[in-house]
């Protein structure tokens, strides 16, 4: 028997109005609760608005009203959004519901029992100027390990998760000033004691439910570089009471008690929830996520759950995306940059377009970035020049010379065998949660149909061999009819009114490759999707272009790098720090074949880890224990799921395009911690920002007769001390 298919995706934080990429997640799981309901699957899909915290508080203060209030009318505002994209959530409820606070404290008891709870007494900011303590969020600061600019609980930069008493430099978010430090009694989970637990079971879920790259080398990351106790207690009003004697003024945090809502607005929308969440053996569990959720769902969710002691559905898959961008820039609400949720319906376009977009470009490996360029050549050309058309030229050909109707005996069964090896195809697709490549796998299979209606030429067959027209008409009128079931879960609205041309009612991939229904008369079939014109492409452009903070900034950082009257070599000692760093972990990454994972001692406090491409150049013990240049405030990068917080210095060859030569600047006889500068200049402070790596490649370094140089000039210690090449002299550096 198939398992269930028990479907969520994250919890839209309720008081902002989801942007596409925020929509991202919520249309990804309906299109696999979709998908699952028709291939046969037992099917429930869970979401709801996550309403507890200090950003509610904040602004149920700022909008005069209070917190549920405020949580009432954005969780209205959600609710209008997701029906008008046409989301089939089973059940969309909210974090403020008793059974919500009735399962995590339950869970918490369970923890407490089995002595994973803590207490500890820890320092927390609280804010004199604006009278509160400040929620992790409200803090801002400068990262202990990278040194990016980062809130309380996470570094925006390098993702590293914090507790706010590590941040370097804080303030209050809302009012700037430096918040005083008090102690107080919080509790924390021992997620050290439930490693063995998590460790046991990742290895296996991981496999079983073919999890996405990012999700495995992220949680992998996290488990090699050992897991710390977690604070999950707030002093807070807004949040689930603590039900622990000592700690009744006090909430559970909510990334705590977050995750647990899955449980909880299930059991808030059946009674037999314990079917779906407490039975591991008939139950498979599907997340959608975006990537910077990973650690909370395959490492904190599920320790709390394997400690708990009590039997739960565990995670099988999770399907995490990565970013989605806008017009090379971030959404802004403020300044009306991007598109968000009631924007779409607004803007006169179909929510079917807007569906077919987000998954035609789905950030399944890496950011992509939204263009309303790309955005109109992708409707008009596969859309609409594509799948629209197929079914307009074969359905209204039918219907003109054969009165609409199907021999639903006579077909090819040279392109019908084709078909269906397609349609396996695209099954396993979907099995696999690959939804944007199974979509491609639709529009290659519509446009084979495309192609075969071409090549038969049915307006010559039509006078010259009937027979043979019936039998290309019959079997593209099968194609189509299919094509408009395996469309379902991208563009509902659409592929219903496909189907309606063949007054089919009731949806199931059971039909797939099938003969069509004996007596099937083709009615009135009319156009699926329009071309969108080009002018009201430039027109929303130019509604929602804003004002661009993203480019005054690159602006600002253009002038940073090439001051007037500055020589490059005083730039480079301004915004570059070339630190001497030592190589003492190395490891291969699990998603690249030419990457190494290599972890750095820079003579600070935190180790660093960085990621480079030198596989095919060095063994690992041609590395390991040596010393070499480390760009230590290049900005972060992502690769392949594995942060990387600057990047090593290796000369090659002149020309090199291919990226076949390396030769990586070893710096063994200068101490760890040192700082490399241009002969002759001086650096007062370490830059107080990232540079980008177009910028920090715009200050060309290069060898000169073996030593590391820039601007005519070689890059030397505070002691004078050089660094050479060994194999490529006079060449360039990176």
């Amino acid at each position: 028997m198939k398992k269930k298919h028990l479907i969520t995706s994250a919890l839209p934080y309720v008081n902002n109005e989801p942007h596409l990429g925020n929509l991202l997640q919520v249309l990804s799981a309906d299109v696999f609760a979709r998908y699952s309901r028709l291939n046969g699957y037992d099917t429930m899909y869970i979401c709801g608005t996550d309403e507890y915290g200090t950003a509610t508080e904040l602004k149920a203060l700022d909008e005069h009203m209070t917190p549920y209030d405020l949580c009432t009318k954005y969780h209205a505002l959600h609710d209008k959004i997701y029906k008008w994209f046409n989301i089939s959530f089973d059940h969309f409820g909210r974090t403020s519901s008793k059974k919500h606070i009735e399962i995590t404290q339950h869970i918490f008891e369970c923890l407490d029992k089995n002595g994973y709870i803590e207490e500890h007494v820890v320092k927390q900011y609280y804010c004199e100027h604006c009278g509160m303590f400040l929620a992790d969020r409200y803090i801002v600061g400068e990262c202990p390990k990278c040194g990016g600019s980062a809130k309380g609980d996470q570094c925006e930069n390098c993702g590293t998760l914090l507790n706010p008493s590590e941040l370097v430099n804080p303030r209050c978010s809302r009012c700037g000033n430096t918040p005083k430090v008090v102690e107080s009694k919080h509790l924390f989970i021992n997620l050290p004691k439930a490693l063995p637990l998590l460790k046991k079971w990742e290895k296996k879920a991981s496999v079983e439910g073919f999890w996405a790259s990012n999700a495995v080398a992220i949680t992998e990351a996290w488990i090699r570089q050992g897991l710390q106790e977690r604070c999950i207690t707030r002093d807070l009003k807004w949040g689930i009471p603590v039900n622990k004697e000592g700690f009744e003024n006090k909430v559970f945090y909510v990334w705590f008690d977050a995750p647990i809502a899955y449980i909880s607005l299930t059991a808030e929308y059946i009674d037999n929830w314990k079917d779906w969440w407490q039975n591991d053996k008939d139950v498979e569990l599907y997340q959608f996520i975006g990537k910077d959720n990973i650690p909370f769902h395959t490492v904190i969710f599920p320790s709390s759950l394997l400690a708990s002691g009590e039997k739960w559905t565990m995670l099988h898959h999770i399907s995490s995306t990565e970013y989605l961008t806008y017009e090379g820039g971030k959404f802004s609400k403020s300044n009306n940059i991007g598109v968000f949720g009631s924007d779409c319906e607004h803007t006169g376009i179909d929510a079917d377009y807007w569906r077919f977009y987000m998954f035609y470009n789905r950030p399944e490996k890496g950011d992509y970035d939204f263009s309303w360029d790309d955005f109109e050549k992708k409707i008009n050309g596969e859309l609409v020049g594509n799948f629209s058309n197929l079914v307009n030229r074969t359905l209204t050909f039918i219907s003109k010379y054969q009165d609409g109707k199907i021999d639903s005996k006579n077909v090819d069964k040279s392109f019908l065998d084709l078909i269906n090896e397609k349609e396996k195809e695209i099954i396993e697709l979907f099995e696999k949660v690959r939804e944007r490549d199974a979509l491609h796998a639709i529009l290659e299979l519509s446009d084979l149909g495309n192609k075969y209606f071409q090549d038969n030429e049915p307006w010559v067959l039509v006078k010259s061999d009937k027979e043979r027209c019936n039998q290309v008409l019959s079997t593209l009128a099968l194609l189509v009819r299919d094509l408009g079931l395996l469309s379902l879960p991208y563009i509902p609205t659409m592929a219903e009114k496909l189907l309606s041309f063949y007054n089919i009612k009731d949806y199931s991939f059971s039909a797939l490759g099938t003969p069509v229904s004996e007596g099937t008369i083709i009615t009135n079939p009319t156009h699926l999707a329009d071309r969108i014109d080009h002018k009201i492409i430039e027109e929303l452009k130019a509604r929602f272009s804003g004002e661009k903070k993203e480019e005054k900034q690159q602006k600002k950082e253009s002038n940073m790098i090439a001051n007037e009257n500055e020589s490059i070599k005083d730039t480079f000692a301004r915004r570059v720090t070339l630190k001497v760093s030592k190589i003492v972990n190395i490891e291969r990454h699990p998603g690249g074949d030419k990457l190494y994972i290599l972890t750095l001692d820079t003579g600070e406090s935190e180790r660093r880890t960085i990621v480079s491409s030198i596989v095919p150049f060095y063994k690992e013990d041609e590395l390991l224990g040596h010393n070499i240049v480390l760009v230590s405030n290049l900005k972060p990068a992502n690769f392949r799921g594995v942060k990387s917080a600057g990047m090593l210095l290796a000369a090659s060859q002149k020309g090199d395009e291919t990226h076949s030569t390396c030769d990586v600047l070893f710096a063994d006889d200068i101490p760890v911690g040192s700082v490399l500068l241009p002969e002759g200049t001086t650096q007062e402070k370490a830059p107080d920002c990232y540079i980008k790596a177009e910028h920090f490649f715009s200050l060309p370094l290069y060898t000169k007769d073996g030593f590391l140089s820039i601007d005519g000039v070689k890059v030397v210690s505070s002691e004078g001390k050089t660094v050479s090449a060994k194999k490529y002299l006079n060449d360039n550096v990176g």
